[in-house]
């Protein structure tokens, strides 16, 4: 992605990207195939306010802090749901809060995959309308 900041990383690493790529993204087997033009392009960026855009590069800094950590693991041991390192957890996770902030979606656990994606597909709705 030329000319990718923090801000983009943390995006694509929440929840909410992560949605809407279980949505739109093909497989392959049991893998996702992330198409430019089917997921990347029609993703409906938020417009965050510069604290909020702030906010998300410290949390996708946080993931990648915990990352390095754990120089000698792969990205594939890193994300093992049962073994993963519980600083990353938590930097996921106050990455998902931060973009969910942006959005304007609730960060109360009360906000479903359903829900998220429903709420994307407005977004891009009024984007694509012009509104």
């Amino acid at each position: 992605m030329p000319n990718a900041e923090l801000y983009h990383f943390g995006v694509m690493m929440s929840n909410v990207h992560n949605s809407w790529v279980r949505a739109f993204a093909g497989r392959l087997k049991s893998d996702f195939t992330y198409s430019v033009n089917i997921v990347y392009n029609n993703f409906p960026w938020c417009d965050p306010t510069p604290e909020q855009k702030a906010k998300i590069e410290e949390t996708a800094q946080g993931i990648l802090d915990a990352r390095a950590k754990y120089p000698d693991c792969s990205l594939a041991d890193l994300y093992d749901e049962v073994t993963m390192p519980p600083e990353l957890r938590k930097a996921h996770q106050a990455n998902d809060v931060a973009v969910m902030k942006a959005y304007g979606l609730s960060t109360k656990g009360d906000v479903t995959e359903a829900g998220c994606v429903a709420f994307l597909f407005e977004k891009y709705r009024e984007i694509t309308e012009g509104k």
